[in-house]
């Protein structure tokens, strides 16, 4: 396994998913992962494809490959997972992005507190996380979940629909999780996504609508959240909100209009924004 050594006592690791150069934060608590790895020329960055990992499966999977990866080679005290084009941000009203991206001195006295940092709640207002994702993508998908968490993780269920009622969610596959609490998330998540990708598949999907397990994982991170938090094994004071910075301006205006065009009048989302 490889291990990342940090100058405090706790050990922690946020991963980058990456599948090009991009510029990366220097602090040395961040690790940039070439996702989807397999096949191609090396980019500099730590590989998908070596150890124990899913990298093949990336084009479906998106970040998780690095994920998966994080969970099975690496051994830090915190594990965590961001995008090369969001990341978590201390200050995120600053005019240098760059520089308002989290560093690991910014966290270390939350440390012996808290054991999941999430980034801020995305919140959808006039649709639920299930509306929304039936508009924009197929509902069959999560539909099909809630059938593998019944079947396998029965406990779940009423985290499951609870949290697909919600107007809000911790979303784009970003955390930074105590390394016991990261390795149950990870060995309840992949084995509900194999399954599922055992059930559904990719058939008859386009490449953008193919990556369908990483869009059901955001969600059900929440699921596996507010269970462990109903059963006790997370205190809600021990989970801690970072805000969320995008490197890259957002279309609103396009992201917008898709979203209506899914919601009245039934196209789907073709493409990411």
């Amino acid at each position: 396994m490889l291990e990342i050594k940090n100058l405090s006592n706790k050990r922690v690791t946020v991963c980058i998913a990456a599948h090009k150069k991009y510029q990366m934060p220097s602090d040395d608590m961040y690790l940039p992962i070439h996702v989807g790895a397999s096949g191609k020329e090396s980019i500099g960055y730590q590989r998908d494809d070596e150890g124990d990992n899913i990298s093949e499966l990336n084009p479906f999977f998106c970040e998780l490959t690095a994920l998966y990866w994080a969970w099975k080679n690496l051994e830090s005290d915190f594990i965590g997972l961001a995008h090369y084009r969001r990341h978590f941000s201390a200050h995120p009203h600053s005019k240098d992005k760059w520089n308002s991206v989290l560093k690991k001195s910014d966290i270390d006295s939350d440390l012996e507190s808290i054991k999941v940092f999430v980034p801020s709640k995305r919140k959808y207002y006039i649709e639920t996380l299930y509306s929304h994702y039936a508009h924009t993508h197929y509902s069959t998908q999560l539909d099909e979940t809630r059938k593998i968490i019944e079947l396998k993780y029965p406990e779940y269920i009423d985290s499951y629909d609870k949290v697909l009622k919600q107007r809000w969610g911790y979303m784009f596959n970003m955390m930074i999780m105590d390394r016991n609490l990261f390795n149950d998330y990870c060995e309840w998540l992949f084995d509900i996504l194999f399954e599922l990708r055992s059930k559904l598949g990719e058939d008859g999907l386009t490449p953008f609508h193919s990556r369908y397990y990483g869009r059901v994982s955001e969600i059900i991170f929440n699921v596996w959240l507010d269970e462990n938090i109903k059963n006790g094994k997370i205190k809600s004071t021990e989970i801690k909100e970072i805000p969320l910075i995008h490197m890259e301006k957002i279309n609103w205006w396009k992201k917008g209009t898709a979203f209506l065009k899914a919601k009245f009048t039934g196209k789907k989302y073709s493409g990411s924004f």
